[in-house]
């Protein structure tokens, strides 16, 4: 018995037509803008983690900063 994979179940519910082409080894006839959206993709996706980076550089800065605050206030009593 095959194996079905839950991609292809989902390959299978977005486009059924695709889907069967796949399974019958027929080519793509857009590859040129498969790469492109894959290449779109792969950008976005650095883009998103050099931000959640950012994110967490900063959170760790304004942790500092109220670490020193809490420091000076602490020393001036």
């Amino acid at each position: 018995m095959p194996v079905i994979r839950a991609s292809e179940i989902g390959s299978y519910l977005y486009c059924r037509r695709a889907w069967r082409y796949r399974k019958l080894g027929v080519e793509s006839e857009n590859k040129a803008e498969l790469a492109a959206g894959t290449e779109l993709h792969r950008q976005h996706g650095r883009k998103a983690l050099s931000a959640g980076l950012f994110r967490t550089f900063g959170m760790i800065l304004l942790l500092g900063a109220i670490l020193l605050l809490v420091a000076y206030c602490t020393a001036q009593l």
